[in-house]
């Protein structure tokens, strides 16, 4: 009977132990959840900078420009930061408490920093700003050895517009200048209908020039990858030139000219999946509405641009290529009568 009463005691013993055991791996695993998380929010969430270096992350800057807006493209090289106007800076200067605040830079790009009077640090880097801040309280001879470092609290938001053939138009927030495929990108990309040439507008100036960059979806352009594109600028992306093939053809309807701008009759007529057998080719017309206004008809020879006698018309946008149905609808399709079926076309994306 004793013998029993132990075992039972030892079993009882043991089954505790497990029991323990299981609530201290519990516990273990939970630790090893929650710790990086709380490892990650105390990282360094601001910007900051000495007269010495640099340490920085982004998550401070980039997360107070992005709320209630659109993505943030933030720069692969932190020291590229700029203050602007707006900016929340916090600066501290080490052993001089009364010196650390938060200071707002105001429209003119100024601190007003107590003693120093105003200290104009737009434009500046983080770095550049410690280091002229220094200066200033040393030419004033406020410190004899000051060591400033200044913060990015809140960042005041910049903005690139971006519109036309884009997936996603509108404001895309800036803090640096960035390339102009960045940029795109994060407007959603070009669409199908995007033509061949992307206008830039710098500024706010309306007056300032346009800047025209090449762009093509079939093969990488170099200036996308080198054009920078800087808070305040506004890019434009055009549709493509439109032409229209109409009449007895498979696919009548509109067509956007090929990545160069350009496209024949022969392109053209091999987009629209080329004639129907009721087609009377000998009527080929193009209509070509100039911009003055008037309307120039030019009649064409498909057999002779089938069998390669006749170079095929280059074609410009809003060009209308038209096959009658017959010989009979041939002259009597009239020329108004074609520019208003061209008016309610489909635009076909190829």
């Amino acid at each position: 009977m004793a013998t029993m009463c132990r075992v039972i005691m030892v079993k009882s013993k043991m089954a505790m132990v497990r029991s323990l055991l299981l609530l201290l791996g519990v516990a273990l695993l939970q630790a090893m959840l929650v710790a990086p998380g709380n490892a990650q929010t105390a990282g360094g969430s601001s910007v900051s900078s000495t007269s010495a270096g640099i340490s920085a992350s982004s998550s401070g800057r980039a997360a107070s420009a992005t709320q209630g807006q659109g993505p943030t493209i933030v720069p692969k090289d932190l020291s590229a930061l700029r203050i602007e106007p707006g900016d929340l800076l916090s600066v501290s200067v080490f052993d001089t408490p009364e010196f650390t605040n938060s200071y707002r830079v105001d429209p003119a790009g100024d601190l007003t920093i107590p003693l120093c009077g105003k200290v104009n640090v737009r434009g500046l880097t983080l770095s550049e700003a410690a280091k002229l801040l220094e200066a200033a309280l040393k030419d004033g001879q406020i410190l004899t050895q000051p060591q400033v470092n200044v913060d990015v609290q809140q960042y005041a938001g910049q903005y690139v517009t971006v519109t036309g053939e884009v997936g996603t138009p509108g404001r895309v927030a800036l803090i640096a200048p960035t390339t102009l495929g960045e940029i795109l990108a994060e407007a959603g990309g070009e669409t199908p209908l995007a033509g061949a040439r992307i206008k830039i507008h710098r500024g706010a100036d309306d007056a300032a020039p346009e800047e025209e960059v090449s762009y093509s979806r079939s093969k990488s352009t170099p200036e996308t990858a080198s054009i920078l594109v800087r808070p305040g600028d506004s890019v434009f992306v055009p549709r493509a030139g439109i032409v229209y093939v109409l009449g007895a053809v498979n696919r009548p309807g509109g067509y956007v000219m090929q990545e160069d701008g350009k496209l024949d009759v022969a392109q053209a007529l091999a987009l629209s999946g080329g004639t129907v057998m009721q087609a009377s080719t000998g009527g080929l017309r193009v209509i070509r509405r100039n911009p003055d206004g008037t309307v120039l008809d030019f009649p064409l020879s498909y057999n002779g641009i089938a069998k390669g006698t006749q170079t095929p018309l280059a074609l410009q946008a809003q060009d209308i290529v038209y096959v009658p149905m017959s010989k009979v609808k041939a002259t009597f399709s009239s020329t108004t009568g074609i520019l208003s079926t061209a008016a309610s076309a489909a635009i076909i994306a190829h």
